[in-house]
């Protein structure tokens, strides 16, 4: 919204809604002909729904705007006329150059054009566009290219400054460009709301069609066309029967158009916008470390939570927390532990010698000297760790390097008891994903030339030789299943004649103005051959806390969880075996490096079918999956189905929102639930029907266009098993409760009509008519709405199978609609014909003899209602507080005193007083006050006993939680 455009757009999107407009439609109908119900009775509360929902809307939108302006506002310097210029980022033009210091993020896409570091090169963090924490180099020392961009929302690290040309903006950055069109999302339930409100209407219509036909048979009869109370105007006899059919077919549409509740949608967005304060308010979904709570970004999906089939998760950030620590190691064929900052061999104690050998000593340096991390040493005030420099400045260490894995095993192997001499740098080899490793190429004090080699183990074993290589391949299988990443270190000696050949060679390859990256690949390749294997890593990616518990939970409430990752295919194999996606017994099926054939698909679909007894887990990657969506589409789904657990990997942003829209609009419908820290998270978030983002290290990208926030992946569990799931009861009672009270209100004023020739006589009074939704009993379903909790949120959290009986719309389905339906029409039948036998034939129920005439009736049957329908929300309440009983009661006792107050004085500024003294009348009857009590009984006896019948035949598992809790309840206050 704008402010200009809020009004228009928001009644535009309000009237969409099938009751807003059949509202508005009632209340013109009222305006231009004369009806039996003043134009109040509907203008008003529909004027109420709609200033409330405005407020409502706007204030959030209002929140995204001010979200938006924090990074629009964003203060960025810029070069203009010859000097820098501080202005907003959202000023940025395509062309500007623009300053960025330290730690800043950059503000739009730019192509570096210098850096205050000696080589012209920059370190850049992308946490917040995809979660990691490894460093990106920029330069200038090569053609222009993906290395000289840098992206809107990276961060500048090791570079005190740089200056860059602004080449993409606003919408046309990279980041931007990964976003999809942000729609309005609409929950399950608010479908279902639309579809009864389709059938209420349809009730509407033949109601109304069928009163005004009897109204013309009933008028057939001489004796009752013109009776002489009512004689016809002479233009009346001549108008047209069909303008006249017309008339009161409206007439009779706006009399019964209180079966459709206008002030459902108000409740229900109050209900929503109140309720979601919960989410913030929750201690259990607060961060300590981070002091970040839970925030609600849209509340009109909170009764999704408690429908979600689907999760889509990122891996980096969101399961895992990026920071990588060394466990074990394989050392010629021996492995090694660390433990205490110290290499122990396998089955001994850390206060074992370390036994390191020359060619331990060897592996330990190859790990040492092979990577590309770097030193930023940050002055302090204080003494702490660092290095003192020549000023007597302590200088705080900082490394930085383009992998996490190669920081992880530097900052390890500075605490291992190595010396080592001084190394000379002669050529790094460049990690590329092709080969899949990188090396370096030094100098020894001696003189002697070392190349040193690691990598993934597929691109390290086949160009290695020695005899411990099987070993070595053993020990990197057992890091993999414990979830660890694996890197293989290698190395090769050179003669100073194969030296001289290859610094020839790598020269002319650097220096190629044509061809560059092929040349170097070829020349990598001639390099790194004859390797001679030392040994392998173990880096663990710790996964953050209770992520198993959370997977593990969400599996046993029915939810299939799916991992979508940028990852290489072992890595992401190895943390969803970690952290317990994929489990050791499961049957792991591969679709990977498919280009063409699609055998693979069919083969594992009928070893699926085949088997329903073991579990099944699904391994895609990024061009398998382009393949199966292209070509096998049907087939891959159905794959996808029969497992339990699914992993694509190496997916780019916009495939994973691909995956996300196949699945949500697949034939089952299944609702999604996506989650994500980075900015590559942000399509798929937005495609999903619930987005959740995680609060990160760096950047709120995910965060601010994600339906909710979390800061841990953890408290996704109790967001949806405990608040999903009352947050879904909440509202799918107070929608069928709703339908329920206004066919209990509105069906005595269809069966009165029978009763008075279909004159359109009114049952109620006008009053009555209007406040019956919006003050009479409105409050204790609101109430409930906010406060129910049918199970202890504990039982919810661990019993996760609880979150099965809710599942697909559970209830607000057909059959729970059919009796709630059912059940306002036997109430309205028992009001109606209850309030005409006990006091119909005989209305003389006053001690002096005056009789009680037809507003008495209609308020009799009124106040039955108003007291029934409370009384079976209240029989609907599970969870009591004092605000519940307030409001439940209290709208009984507000009930009468109004009644009494408004017919007991003579309003001047009414033009009827048709209700003056017949509440007190009707209150002074002892007859009335036992019909009242009989009517109350007899509607609700028969609801409670079919609860009971219910609960002990049928019980459903929430229901069986539910004695369990009070059994164990009543057992723990006896024993005390």
């Amino acid at each position: 919204y704008t402010v200009w455009n809020f009004i228009p757009k928001n009644l535009f999107e309000q009237f969409r809604r099938i009751a807003n407009f059949y509202f508005l439609i009632i209340f013109l109908v009222q305006l231009m002909i004369d009806t039996p119900t003043s134009p109040i009775t509907s203008g008003l509360p529909l004027f109420f729904v709609i200033t409330v929902t405005a407020i409502k809307q706007g204030y959030e939108d209002w929140l995204r705007h001010k979200a938006d302006n924090e990074v629009n506002g964003a203060p960025v310097y810029v070069v203009r006329s010859g000097g820098l210029v501080k202005t907003r980022s959202k000023n940025i033009r395509v062309g500007d150059i623009v300053r960025v210091a330290k730690d800043e993020t950059f503000p739009v896409d730019l192509v570096l054009l210098s850096s205050d570091r000696v080589d012209g090169s920059c370190h850049v963090t992308t946490a917040s566009l995809d979660g990691e924490t490894n460093l990106k180099v920029g330069s200038l020392n090569i053609p222009l290219g993906p290395e000289s961009l840098l992206l809107r929302g990276a961060r500048l690290k090791n570079a005190k400054e740089i200056f860059g040309v602004a080449v993409y903006t606003g919408m046309e950055t990279k980041m931007a460009l990964n976003y999809k069109s942000k729609s309005q999302k609409r929950s399950a339930v608010e479908k279902s709301m639309n579809s009864f409100l389709i059938i209420y209407l349809i009730i509407l219509l033949f109601e109304a069609v069928l009163s005004t036909i009897l109204k013309y048979a009933w008028q057939a009869e001489e004796k009752w066309d013109e009776p002489w109370y009512d004689q016809k105007t002479e233009h009346e006899r001549n108008s047209s029967k069909i303008l006249r059919f017309i008339s009161d077919f409206l007439a009779f549409l706006v009399l019964y158009n209180f079966i459709i509740p206008i002030s459902l949608y108000v409740t229900v967005e109050m209900q929503k916008f109140l309720g979601s304060f919960f989410i913030g308010w929750d201690l259990d979904l607060y961060h300590e470390e981070t002091n970040q709570r839970a925030q609600v970004n849209t509340s009109d999906l909170n009764e999704e939570l408690g429908q979600v089939e689907y999760v889509f998760t990122d891996k980096t950030g969101t399961l895992t927390e990026n920071e990588m620590q060394f466990r074990e190691c394989s050392i010629n064929g021996i492995k090694y532990q660390e433990i205490n900052g110290k290499l122990v061999p396998e089955g001994l104690t850390e206060d074992s010698p370390d036994g390191i050998r020359q060619k331990e000593e060897l592996f330990l340096k190859a790990v040492c000297l092979c990577h590309t991390v770097h030193i930023s040493a940050d002055q302090t005030d204080g003494i702490g760790d660092g290095l003192w420099n020549a000023n007597g400045i302590v200088s705080q260490l900082e490394y930085y390097a383009s992998s996490p894995d190669e920081k992880a095993l530097v900052e390890a192997l500075l605490s291992f008891p190595l010396p080592l001499p001084r190394y000379k740098l002669l050529h790094v080899l460049e990690f590329d994903p092709n080969r899949r490793r990188m090396s370096v190429i030094v100098e020894s004090p001696s003189g002697e030339k070392l190349l040193f080699t690691k990598g993934a183990e597929s691109s390290i074993l086949p160009h290695s030789r020695g005899g411990e290589i099987d070993k070595t391949r053993i020990h990197v299988d057992e890091f993999a299943l414990k979830g660890l990443r694996t890197l293989c270190v290698a190395y090769r000696r050179f003669t100073a004649e194969e030296y001289q050949e290859i610094d020839r060679r790598l020269h002319e390859a650097r220096t190629a103005l044509q061809q560059r990256e092929e040349r170097l690949a070829d020349v990598f390749n001639f390099i790194e051959k004859d390797l001679e294997l030392l040994g392998a890593t173990g880096v663990e990616d710790k996964l953050q806390d209770k992520v198993q518990e959370t997977i593990e939970a969400l599996r046993l409430a029915g939810i299939k969880v799916w991992v979508l990752t940028g990852d290489k295919h072992e890595t992401a194999v190895s943390v969803s075996l970690s952290c317990g996606h994929f489990h050791r017994t499961m049957n792991i099926l591969e679709l990977v490096q498919h280009k063409s054939d699609s055998t693979c698909f069919n083969r594992h679909s009928s070893s699926q079918l085949d088997d329903h007894v073991i579990q099944h887990g699904l391994v895609v990657d990024g061009t398998s999956l382009s393949l199966a969506l292209r070509e096998h589409e049907k087939l891959f789904m159905e794959v996808c189905r029969n497992c339990s657990a699914v992993l694509c990997c190496r997916m780019a942003p916009l495939q994973k929102a691909k995956v996300v829209r196949l699945l949500k609009t697949s034939p089952e419908k299944p609702i999604t639930l996506a989650i994500g820290d980075g900015a590559n998270d942000v399509s798929m978030i937005q495609e999903a029907h619930v987005g959740i983002g995680i609060m990160g290290k760096e950047g709120r990208q995910a965060v601010r266009n994600s339906d909710y926030a979390i800061a841990r992946f953890k408290f996704l569990s109790k967001l949806l098993l405990v608040h999903g799931h009352f947050y879904y009861i909440r509202i799918a009672t107070l929608v069928q409760y709703f339908f329920y009270k206004n066919v209990c209100f509105i069906t005595p004023q269809f069966l009165y009509q029978f009763f008075c020739l279909f004159s359109q006589q009114t049952l109620y009074d006008s009053v009555y008519l209007t406040l019956y939704n919006i003050s009479f009993t409105s409050l204790p379903v609101l109430m409930y709405s906010l406060f129910e909790q049918h199970v202890h949120p504990h039982v919810l959290q661990s019993k996760p199978t609880l979150y099965r009986d809710i599942r697909k719309n559970a209830l607000l389905g057909f059959k729970p609609f059919l009796y709630w339906t059912i059940l306002g029409f036997s109430h309205a039948f028992v009001f109606f014909y209850g309030s005409y036998l006990l006091m119909g034939e005989d209305t003389s129920l006053l001690g002096n003899g005056q009789m009680f005439g037809n507003w008495t009736f209609g308020t009799l049957v009124f106040t039955v209602m108003v007291i029934t329908v409370t009384v079976k929300m209240a029989l609907e309440t599970h969870f009591w507080t004092w605000i519940n009983h307030f409001v439940t009661w209290g709208s009984i006792v507000f009930y009468f005193l109004f009644s009494l107050f408004y017919g007991g004085i003579i309003w001047p500024f009414l033009h009827t007083q048709d209700m003056y003294f017949v509440f007190v009348q009707l209150l002074s009857s002892g007859s009335a006050w036992f019909a009242i009590i009989i009517i109350v009984v007899t509607c609700l006896f028969f609801d409670v006993m079919k609860k009971v019948l219910c609960r002990h035949l049928q019980p459903t598992s929430t229901e069986k939680a539910q004695v369990t809790l009070l059994w164990n309840s009543f057992s723990w206050k006896r024993d005390d």
